[in-house]
């Protein structure tokens, strides 16, 4: 497997390579191999994985990064050809049972193991066909792609999940039934404004306010819509009329993943992708009163990471509670099926109070 480093030279022959492929370029690497087929059924899957225990490459040691402290992660693998492209994340409270959406229109159902507070393995893994309101699987890309999942209500067992589709968007009701993503119920209605999304741009960070005075609204953020002032766009409905936000836009980032925390806040995943540089991640905090419309949102920059680091195109992230009351973020990458140059990473860590005090390098 192709392994990205931090010299000048392999990320330049990465970009050569990669150029488009976290994009969406047709002409990209990844968009010239076959699309993975949804399966019509459920079945088992499984999956390998390799432990990451130092998330700065070549230094181990300390794994504190301002307020973020590295617990570990997760390198995985799979000779299924519907395994990859892990696009949306929801996560069990006790952070072990997840339900991911891949954006080939595939669900995938798995456990994580632990040893002390690092993740060691996922167990348990099965993956299904998301369906179409007609009950059958999903075959067009432009339907299938699934970007971002979110609870609406219930547990991972059995609930109601919001699924995000980008290219063809929409936002659809999912029931959970026995741990999986069931025939779609409803679809929720968009913005007059969401029109102008991009076919590959569309609604890629998607949560249910938890806390604050927006509690219970679902926020949508656009992967890259920006309004005439350069600040993306967002929108909080379910409670009333639509209501538009703006975030400011820091260096060219595109928003790839959102969760809630309890108080209100949110955590806002991500990426950049230039050829002169590779990919990169960012983690931004946005406070519950900060969260409103008609104000320039700007929020704090937990962590800002480039190829140096155990990265790859991070698009997912949820957050739960350890046993101990830590607030752990979980990350996963889409690896846009491209087995050589990518990997499908999972990756985790505790946010830590205000005035931590970093010791990355």
């Amino acid at each position: 497997m192709f392994r990205w480093h931090a010299s000048s030279a392999l990320r330049l022959v990465f970009a050569v390579l990669a150029v488009g492929v976290l994009v969406g370029s047709a002409t990209s690497v990844a968009a010239q191999q076959k699309s993975p087929a949804a399966s019509e059924k459920t079945s088992a899957v499984e999956v390998s994985a390799r432990r990451i225990e130092s998330y700065q490459r070549g230094i181990s040691g300390s794994n504190q990064f301002g307020r973020l402290q590295f617990r570990g992660g997760l390198v995985m693998t799979s000779t299924d050809e519907r395994f990859g492209g892990l696009s949306g994340l929801i996560i069990a409270p006790d952070g072990r049972r997840f339900l991911a959406v891949t954006d080939q229109g595939n669900w995938l159902s798995a456990e994580i193991a632990y040893s002390g507070k690092a993740p060691s393995s996922v167990e348990k893994a099965r993956m299904g066909p998301i369906l179409g309101l007609n009950g059958r699987p999903l075959r067009r890309k432009r339907d299938a792609d699934a970007e971002e999942i979110a609870l609406l209500s219930g547990t991972l067992a059995n609930g109601i999940a919001l699924v995000a589709f980008e290219r063809n968007h929409r936002l659809v009701r999912h029931p959970i039934i026995d741990g999986a993503l069931g025939r779609p119920t409803a679809l929720v209605a968009l913005p007059p404004d969401a029109r102008r999304m991009k076919s590959n741009s569309g609604l890629e960070a998607v949560t249910i306010l938890r806390g604050g005075p927006n509690q219970g609204a679902i926020l949508a953020l656009a992967e890259e819509l920006l309004d005439a002032n350069d600040n993306h766009t967002g929108w909080l409905l379910g409670k009333g009329a639509p209501q538009r936000l703006a975030l400011k836009d820091f260096g060219g980032f595109a928003l790839t993943g959102v969760a809630a925390l309890e108080d209100g806040s949110v955590l806002i995943l991500e990426r950049r992708f230039r050829m002169s540089e590779g990919v990169k991640m960012r983690l931004r905090l946005v406070k519950a009163d900060e969260l409103k419309p008609g104000r320039v949102i700007e929020g704090e920059t937990l962590i800002s990471s480039d190829m140096g680091y155990e990265i790859d195109n991070m698009e997912a992230i949820a957050v739960h509670k350890s046993s101990t009351g830590e607030t752990v973020i979980t990350l996963l990458s889409d690896d846009n099926f491209n087995k050589f140059l990518q990997r499908n990473l999972l990756l985790q860590f505790t946010l830590l109070p205000p005035g931590a005090k970093s010791t990355s390098r």
